[in-house]
């Protein structure tokens, strides 16, 4: 498996909480660091998956099993997969 890094950016303007941050640990986003900034909440992921599409694909599948939405991917161009 190959390990991405990627940010999913989560509509609305929340703060990080506790409650939150439990909440998406529980709901499989243990790989993610959540963070806000300016009003802007993003999880940054270290996934490990057989491909890019697959690591964003079960990412937002556990944002919204945590009952939260994403409103974009963000990928950094130089990015470049870490084989584990």
């Amino acid at each position: 498996m190959t390990k991405y890094e990627f940010t999913l950016i989560l509509k609305g303007s929340l703060e990080l909480t506790e409650e939150i941050a439990d909440a998406l640990f529980e709901a499989g986003c243990d790989d993610g660091t959540p963070g806000t900034c300016n009003g802007v909440f993003s999880i940054d992921f270290h996934r490990h998956a057989n491909s890019l599409e697959e690591a964003i694909s079960s990412a937002i599948a556990n944002v919204k099993a945590a009952g939260y939405d994403v409103e974009r991917v963000e990928i950094e161009a130089k990015a470049v997969p870490q084989h584990a």
